[in-house]
């Protein structure tokens, strides 16, 4: 079985707006990294149309980017993309596969069938996945920022107090503190 890692952007506040921070290519390694290793990404609807919108195109030349973009579009291109929604049920990016039903049984099923582990990158659906006591670990890009304003990770609440225990902490040269968290017991 595989493991399900949230990643995500954050802020010394807890802004999770991916607007703020710093986009370079430190960053984007980073990311591209994570990607790399995990066997299938994993979003709400939301983020699917916000990556959508933007990274197909870069895939496919017809947006211009820098290296370190474009290799990061085709490799998402590429990479299987599962997402969890109720309002819609189609979703024609390369790879892209819906989960709909029972969200419990339907993210087990997908980190059953992923050994090399599912990487999730959205806010909302963290915090219900959360609840659900599917994550397995935490890869937060805490920035150097302090945004003002939200959305906030987490803002919708946890039932309880979730303890983790640290794995790893990196700085990168850009300011930026690459965190890595298990579930602690």
């Amino acid at each position: 079985m595989g493991t399900l890692t949230f990643s995500i952007n954050v802020t010394l506040d807890g802004c999770v707006d991916h607007q703020e921070g710093i986009a370079d290519d430190e960053t984007h390694a980073f990311f591209t990294r994570l990607m790399d290793d995990a066997g299938a990404m994993l979003w709400g609807r939301i983020t699917y149309e916000m990556m959508e919108s933007y990274w197909p195109a870069v895939a496919r030349g017809d947006e211009s980017a820098p290296p370190a973009l474009r290799e990061w579009a085709i490799k998402l291109d590429a990479k299987p993309k599962y997402i969890v929604s109720s309002t819609r049920a189609d979703f024609p990016w390369t790879n892209s596969h819906h989960i709909a039903g029972d969200l419990r049984a339907g993210v087990q099923r997908l980190k059953d069938a992923t050994p090399d582990g599912v990487l999730l990158g959205s806010g909302a659906l963290a915090a219900e996945l959360d609840r659900l006591g599917l994550i397995d670990e935490y890869r937060f890009l805490i920035q150097p920022v302090i945004a003002g304003h939200g959305p906030t990770l987490y803002q919708s609440g946890l039932a309880s107090t979730r303890m983790l225990e640290l794995v790893s902490a990196e700085p990168l040269h850009n300011g930026t503190v690459a965190m890595h968290y298990r579930r602690a017991g």
